[in-house]
């Protein structure tokens, strides 16, 4: 054997005796502990399930959120904001009642490690619904003198909640305020009206976010939205001592109609003070039972134009044709001759104001009969809203 076949073995035995000792270095100690650190733990995500009424909140522990995504079954999301810090979301409107929401949330730690939650959670369905009737309807045209009116089904109790979600935008940031009252019918009622008369072309619309919101006396299910626009300035003055009737387009007498009203010192008077055109009915069926009158009358009426609940018009009175601009013989409504009523129920429209006065008249129209909201001065229909009580 040569001498290189006689080394060979030798290193090999020396290099396993190597190995073999870095194997079993720490026998006679304590292991070696590994110097990469543990692995950081994902942020946990924590949805709070509302009751309807409430809002939704999405909390984060050991990060922060970074992204939060609410929505109904149709698809409508919940916006909201993130608490400061990154900690928390809070909805800005509630959950709905009777409604399924989806939840997207995704956090992140200190380290940058992300963490996507997804649930579901539905609320119990409303045991009593409120429902609105609005005006004047959606994408119309009005008079100066129409105000946004909103009719309740059910009783508001907790109006000043209600209110907060009833948003009035205009197109000239026209002055205005709410005013609750009752309706004719005995119904809960809000109305917006301006400080003064709209202006010519002003442009309304009203969001009101009621969906989820509890009236008191019964839940919105839904969001309701409309607008309108303010047509050309016109005002009708009528003057029961004279027996006139002036229509106003713009600041100018356009017509002068002589007309006939209720007959004084009874309950055939008419009504004084502001009343708005609430609608334009045609011809209709007047029985004096509906206004409590007993059977004075009871006939077809052409070119009826309402001006309260109660049952004053303006209308055509061929009948009355030889009282008018002489003397009030009506029921309560202001007649004209037809000739004169034709015209004229063409030339006015939904919303213009009929300032009525007159010596010998039973009083001033009250709020809630039609739209008599301008018969209250301004500092005392802003005390009628239920946000400065």
């Amino acid at each position: 054997m040569s001498a290189r076949a006689r080394i060979r073995p030798a290193l090999a035995a020396v290099a396993l005796c190597s190995v073999l000792a870095a194997c079993s270095s720490g026998a006679s100690g304590s292991p070696r502990t590994d110097d990469r650190p543990a692995a950081e733990p994902a942020a946990k995500v924590t949805v709070a399930k509302p009751a309807a009424g409430r809002a939704v909140t999405v909390t984060a522990t050991g990060g922060t959120l970074t992204a939060v995504k609410v929505v109904d079954a149709k698809g409508v999301a919940l916006a909201g904001r993130t608490a400061p810090g990154g900690a928390s979301w809070a909805s800005e409107r509630v959950a709905a009642p009777g409604t399924t929401y989806r939840v997207e949330a995704t956090a992140r730690t200190a380290g940058g490690k992300e963490t996507a939650s997804a649930s579901t959670f539905s609320t119990p369905d409303a045991e009593r619904v409120n429902k609105l009737t609005l005006a004047p309807g959606k994408n119309t045209t009005v008079g100066v003198g129409q105000p946004l009116s909103i009719v309740f089904d059910a009783p508001v109790t907790r109006k000043a909640d209600v209110e907060r979600q009833l948003k009035v935008t205009t197109s000239n940031g026209t002055e205005g305020s709410w005013g609750w009252l009752k309706d004719w019918s005995g119904k809960d009622r809000v109305d917006w009206r301006p400080k003064e008369y709209w202006r010519t072309g002003t442009k309304v619309t009203l969001d009101a976010t009621l969906n989820g919101v509890d009236s008191g006396g019964g839940w919105f299910v839904r969001d309701y939205r409309t607008g309108f626009t303010v047509g050309e300035r016109q005002i009708v003055k009528v003057d029961l001592d004279a027996k006139k009737l002036r229509l106003e387009r713009a600041g100018t007498v356009v017509r002068t109609i002589p007309v006939s009203g209720g007959t004084p010192g009874g309950d055939k008077r008419s009504w004084r003070g502001t009343a708005v055109l609430m609608s334009k009915e045609g011809t209709i069926n007047m029985n004096s039972e509906t206004v409590g009158l007993g059977d004075a009358y009871d006939k077809m009426v052409d070119y009826s134009m309402r001006l309260t609940w109660s049952g004053m018009y303006a209308h055509a009175a061929p009948w009355n044709a030889k009282w008018f601009g002489v003397a009030n013989r009506s029921s309560g409504c202001i007649g004209m001759s037809t000739a004169q009523a034709t015209s004229f129920y063409a030339e006015v429209r939904v919303g213009d104001p009929f300032e009525i006065k007159g010596a010998d008249t039973k009083g001033t129209v009250a709020e809630g009969n039609g739209y008599g909201a301008w018969n209250v001065p301004w500092e005392q229909w802003r005390a009628k809203s239920a946000l400065t009580r």
